[in-house]
């Protein structure tokens, strides 16, 4: 095995067009606000040597940018996609309130017992996710990389690092717009070490 160590950047994408909303696989691009997020999270001293991406717009457009700017690889990861968050897509938590209180509250309470009706189950969403996360520790080994994702995804990452169970994956942590966390990834001869350096705006 060779020692190497990764250093993996996540950031969250900025305010969507449109607000706040459940908008897992809708595919609203980022507004004004949300550019601006994104371009302050980050800085002439960041140094990347790969750029991954959400397919959806309010990830992609902004890497693709990033990545241009910067004369960096570019890859697209359908992986990394948010989860589908069915009968909620485009509704407000408001709306979603009025409608059927309890249901909120359960999911973000247990998302794996009470998934949003109609939607990804927590278990198919954290699978691919991770097929993902582990795809990119290999095939990135020894780099720096970014990646642009969401707030769900961000969630199954850290809680397959830091052994978070699924059913607390959504509440025991806050992700914010443009939040970014940076992972260590350590491969020698005693095995493969994956740790969070740091979390937050």
């Amino acid at each position: 095995m060779n020692n190497s160590t990764t250093t993996i950047d996540l950031i969250r994408h900025g305010e969507p067009a449109g607000g706040p909303m459940f908008r897992g696989s809708q595919d609203d691009p980022l507004s004004a606000l949300g550019w601006q997020q994104m371009q302050a999270a980050i800085s002439n001293k960041d140094e990347w040597d790969l750029v991954v991406t959400s397919p959806l717009l309010r990830c992609r457009r902004f890497a693709e940018q990033l990545a241009t700017d910067r004369q960096l690889p570019l890859e697209h990861d359908e992986r990394l996609r948010e989860i589908s968050f069915g009968d909620w897509e485009g509704m407000t938590a408001d709306a979603i309130l009025a409608d059927a209180p309890e249901a909120l509250t359960r999911f973000w309470n247990d998302p794996v017992a009470h998934p949003p009706p109609g939607g990804e189950s927590m278990s198919e969403f954290h699978a691919r996710v991770r097929d993902g996360w582990h795809h990119w520790c290999r095939e990135a080994a020894g780099q720096r990389v970014l990646v642009v994702c969401h707030g769900g995804v961000i969630r199954m990452i850290l809680a397959e690092v830091m052994g978070i169970p699924l059913n607390r994956s959504f509440s025991a942590m806050a992700v914010p717009y443009a939040c970014r966390s940076r992972l260590r990834i350590d491969q020698s001869e005693h095995g493969v070490f994956s740790s969070l350096l740091s979390h937050g705006a």
